[in-house]
């Protein structure tokens, strides 16, 4: 496979806007099953993480992997490094900005996780993308359409809205908002 670009995410989430947050060893080996093409991983841990995304690039799917979740990896640098040296892993998720400037250093596709608690954050989030230079942007939780459309306005990164999505409406009110995506560990809508 190709390394994974802006425009192949793109592509890839216009076809399928739900991207599957996997949890557990269960919803992995439904993979095969999905159209999606991206799939975010957000469990494991450090002796696991490469048989994970072993297996959902043999599903032909893009891996993204949560670093800030997966059990063992520190917010060092390192554990970039090491996802780049030890698996073969897409590109990344998190909040922190130094994993993601990391992340762009060594080649891999790079998304930064905001949280939308106050405005605070929102005076912040301008800063933060200029100076990480993040791929893609996701915000959560994703049912904030009236703050994420806000956002997106003043941003120059592709959004992706995450948590707390319950059911379509969610999802549409997302990509109404003006997000390409709604990534979701929840499973009802995967389909949507």
């Amino acid at each position: 496979m190709e390394p994974l670009t802006k425009d192949f995410f793109m592509e890839a989430t216009e076809n399928c806007p739900v991207i599957p947050e996997i949890i557990n060893d269960e919803w992995l080996g439904a993979l095969p099953e999905s159209d999606c093409e991206i799939v975010y991983i957000v469990y494991g841990d450090i002796c696991t993480i490469p048989e994970i995304v072993e297996k959902v690039k043999a599903a032909g799917k893009m891996a993204i992997v949560h670093m800030d979740l997966i059990v063992g990896l520190s917010s060092k640098e390192i554990s970039v490094d090491f996802l780049k040296k030890y698996t073969k892993v897409d590109g990344i998720i998190s909040m922190k900005p130094a994993m993601i400037k990391r992340a762009n250093d060594v080649g891999l596709f790079t998304i930064q996780r905001f949280y939308l608690m106050d405005r605070f954050t929102y005076a912040n989030i301008e800063k933060h993308i200029k100076n990480c230079n993040p791929d893609i942007v996701e915000f959560l939780p994703a049912g904030l359409s009236k703050v994420m459309s806000f956002l997106i306005e003043k941003i120059d990164r592709p959004v992706v809205a995450s948590g707390l999505t319950q059911d379509k409406d969610d999802v549409m009110g997302a990509l109404k908002a003006g997000a390409i995506a709604v990534a979701t560990s929840n499973r009802r809508v995967w389909d949507c």
